[in-house]
């Protein structure tokens, strides 16, 4: 069963592989001809690698990047180990993954992993307090605090824990219990530790997670220059002053001046000389009008909301709840968000008892779920026509990709973390605009750009 599954994925991978090298060649204007004259390879081996009966060799890669304004890693694809859908670490598994990291020569954490996959932008850790401290101040001296790191973080509290972190300079804490919850801004230093008291050492799920800033993103940061890429980061420190670095932004790339813009939208150079110092904000109706004057959308635009803090606590109790859905399967509760991440939902799941076989939850984001109850549940899903059943034992933790129709039996509850990764927002929308029509040939190309033979 193994060896098919592998098989399997090598198939899918190859085609993957040949489409993708397919759509190299419509981008640079090269025919399958064109490709092997300048690759120096047969044109039958050029054609078995589009058709995806050949692998694409590092030998060709290296060529390819020598003679086309291409890097290599564009020929790379993510590969797929999660063909059925979901997967599934087992209690077990992640046990022997256990790790004890020390700070200041004493244990600090115990770590341990949990589901992850490929196709999925979260890095999950289950991490015990191994550190225990005698009061509550947030200038305890056992407490060894991080540098903060790149991945937003996610954090569900197991126990008696206290969280510590930095917010502007200002170190502090919050006295957090089973349920608990909180999100931390990339880089925002903060630490961990067992509450004075506690029956046991108290346990965090970390999920830390990539957002719109990983991979091909902050590689072209990086190609420009730290200098010259920082200058991306505009003043989002208020609303004010984020609408006026927005506007300053969209002037400098169409090259306008103030009182170009004046002229387009007849709003005096005055009234938006004080929105681009950020001493005040635009009404919709002159929102509406400097977007046309700029020949962009007004949401481009458009600051958040709200100015949030880099940490967000929140506690069980006051959290939000309600049944999904008509029938009740399920009681969510609301766990912590931030209106920054608007793609990132975090709920703990009260699996009701419901006993149909109804698949009654979809949803358009990548699903991080841990069996955080003590009772075995079932969880069931559908693929490609197959229908697939695991049992889901406390500990387990389980990857389910997007839009996969699927549903929990049984009675217990699960931590689940909803991430839209790099595809929710303006690739969305850019993939909307496209159309469904083409959404696959803009997923995995399958055609030529043009007919050799013509085509009216």
């Amino acid at each position: 069963m193994m060896e098919k599954q592998t098989d399997q994925a090598h198939e899918l991978e190859l085609i993957k592989s040949g489409s993708n090298f397919l759509g190299i060649l419509n981008d640079l204007k090269r025919r399958p001809e064109d490709a092997a004259r300048e690759l120096n390879i047969s044109l039958d081996e050029i054609k078995s690698i589009i058709n995806g009966t050949k692998s694409l060799s590092q030998e060709i890669i290296n060529k390819a990047v020598k003679i086309w304004p291409i890097n290599a890693r564009d020929f790379y694809l993510v590969i797929d180990d999660c063909i059925h859908g979901v997967k599934i670490m087992r209690t077990e598994e992640s046990e022997k993954s256990s790790r004890i990291m020390e700070r200041a020569g004493k244990p600090y954490y115990e770590y341990r992993d949990t589901v992850m996959s490929t196709t999925a932008p979260f890095r999950p850790e289950w991490i015990l307090e191994l550190c225990n401290v005698d009061d509550n101040e947030a200038s305890n001296q056992s407490v060894q605090w991080n540098n903060g790191h790149f991945m937003h973080q996610f954090t569900y509290f197991i126990g008696e824990v206290n969280f510590y972190y930095k917010q502007n300079g200002e170190k502090k804490i919050a006295i957090m219990n089973t349920g608990d919850s909180v999100y931390i801004t990339p880089f925002t230093s903060h630490t961990f530790a067992t509450r004075k008291g506690a029956k046991q050492n108290g346990l965090i799920l970390a999920l830390t997670y990539g957002s719109k800033l990983t991979g091909d993103v902050q590689q072209e940061l990086s190609s420009i220059s730290a200098e010259l890429g920082s200058e991306f980061a505009l003043d989002f420190s208020t609303k004010n002053s984020a609408f006026a670095s927005l506007l300053k932004y969209h002037k400098e790339i169409l090259s306008v001046t103030t009182n170009e813009i004046a002229k387009r939208t007849k709003i005096s150079s005055n009234n938006l000389q004080e929105f681009e110092n950020g001493s005040s904000i635009p009404s919709i109706s002159e929102l509406e009008l400097i977007a046309d004057a700029l020949n962009i959308n007004t949401r481009d635009l458009l600051p958040n909301d709200n100015i949030e803090n880099k940490v967000k606590v929140s506690y069980h109790k006051d959290s939000r709840k309600w049944y999904y859905p008509e029938s009740k399967a399920y009681e969510f509760t609301e766990l912590t968000s931030t209106t920054t991440l608007p793609y990132s939902k975090a709920f703990e799941i009260e699996i009701m008892g419901e006993t149909n076989s109804e698949l009654d939850i979809r949803s358009g984001l990548y699903q991080y779920a841990y069996n955080v109850g003590d009772t075995q549940i079932h969880m069931s899903w559908a693929l490609n026509g197959k229908h697939y059943t695991e049992k889901i034992n406390p500990g387990d933790s389980v990857y389910i990709k997007p839009f996969l129709q699927h549903n929990f039996r049984g009675k217990g509850k699960l931590l689940v973390l909803r991430i839209g990764g790099k595809i929710v927002g303006d690739p969305q929308i850019e993939l909307s605009n496209i159309g469904k029509a083409n959404a696959k040939r803009a997923i995995s190309e399958t055609m030529q750009w043009f007919e050799p033979k013509g085509k009216n």
